[in-house]
């Protein structure tokens, strides 16, 4: 029988891989690789989930109107510039699916989110890169990489995985310097964790142009079983990204959580707070081991071991004791590890852990 013959640049596509959450052997698993929170989300969250099971036998709400008007009332944004989806994946998909194609480019770092070139392979546009300046995102390679048929450029500030971001007066000189007909695409995933002054989301450049920033709350929010995120951007831009969402694409027990997370309003800035002093710790520790890391402004660091033979090494010791972290390969970062911040119980584990297989290496 003669194959189908699937689109070339489909072929292209390594597929996503998500950290791993088993380990053979080990009687606990602590999963420090897909960078959760592990404290959970709001206690609101949960019970508005659990009320929203006893109607599983309805369809959900396909145009997201209490979700869009709930973010609409806590951020000010008109909620016609606001799109929900299966989590912000989804609709960084379909942003590209509707602006870009074959013989168009779609821009992004060199360390850039994997997603980015997955999407664009998917809709036979052409991924391109640029470099990062010691793995932070360079605003003047990236205008330099631009060209006629860029279309979107995406940076995820702060990025996944290094941990890095870049101060706002930056955004607004990569904006400055882009034609006005290519979308500027800010994943803001790991905004809520940001805690210095010159960050700002950039929301404010939706009114005057063609930006759109996208949020989830699978991160600090602590729901990414539910797979639920949101974007927000100029009014026609939503508008061709509802076209070709699928019209019950957000399920209902999601859209009620997500409603529920938003009005618990101290629960972010609580998350925030524990994830700052545990990031301390983790930090603090690995500079007593003497490990490279990269200044982390999220819930996860990036550890360089200084070669990929000892990453792999430390990988395997840490599996061994039942902590799951994730290696960087597939970002082109064979010589890192990244390593989600767990609670202080787990963190006390993760920290002996690497102690032991510091003094290991010392030892050999």
């Amino acid at each position: 029988m003669t194959s189908p013959k699937p689109k070339e640049s489909i072929m292209q596509i390594k597929p996503y891989v998500g950290g791993k959450s088993k380990a053979d052997g080990a009687q606990r698993i602590i999963k420090l690789s897909s960078n959760e929170n592990p404290w959970g989300p709001s206690p609101k969250a949960i019970a508005a989930f659990e009320a929203a099971a006893k109607n599983l036998h309805r369809y959900p709400d396909g145009g997201h109107m209490e979700l869009r008007e709930t973010l609409s009332k806590t951020h000010g944004f008109p909620e016609n510039e606001l799109i929900c989806g299966s989590g912000s994946d989804e609709l960084i998909g379909l942003l590209i699916h509707a602006f870009a194609g074959k013989g168009d480019e779609v821009l992004y770092s060199q360390y850039g989110f994997l997603m980015y070139k997955i999407y664009t392979l998917a809709n036979e546009a052409t991924p391109v890169t640029a470099p990062e300046k010691e793995l932070h995102f360079d605003v003047d390679a990236m205008l330099a990489a631009v060209t006629p048929r860029t279309k979107i450029l995406f940076i995820a500030n702060p990025n996944n995985p290094t941990g890095t971001y870049i101060p706002f007066s930056e955004i607004k000189r990569l904006r400055a310097g882009l034609r006005e007909d290519v979308i500027l695409a800010l994943d803001a995933a790991y905004a809520e964790y940001m805690d210095v002054n010159d960050y700002d989301t950039g929301h404010g450049l939706v009114k005057d142009t063609n930006t759109v920033v996208f949020h989830t709350f699978s991160k600090i929010f602590g729901l990414p079983a539910l797979r639920l995120g949101w974007a927000h951007g100029p009014a026609a831009i939503i508008d061709a990204m509802n076209r070709i969402r699928s019209p019950f694409n957000v399920t209902a027990p999601a859209l009620a959580a997500g409603v529920a997370a938003l009005h618990d309003t101290a629960f972010v800035p609580q998350q925030r707070e524990k994830n700052a002093i545990e990031r301390k710790r983790v930090c603090d520790t690995l500079k007593q081991l003497g490990l490279g890391f990269v200044q982390s402004h999220t819930n996860f660091v990036l550890v360089h071991f200084g070669s990929t033979q000892k990453a792999t090494e430390a990988n395997q010791f840490l599996t061994q004791r039942g902590l799951i972290v994730r290696d960087t390969v597939a970002y082109g970062l064979p010589e890192y590890l990244r390593i989600s911040f767990g609670t202080s119980e787990e963190n006390n584990l993760l920290t002996q852990a690497l102690n032991d297989f510091v003094a290991s290496r010392n030892a050999a």
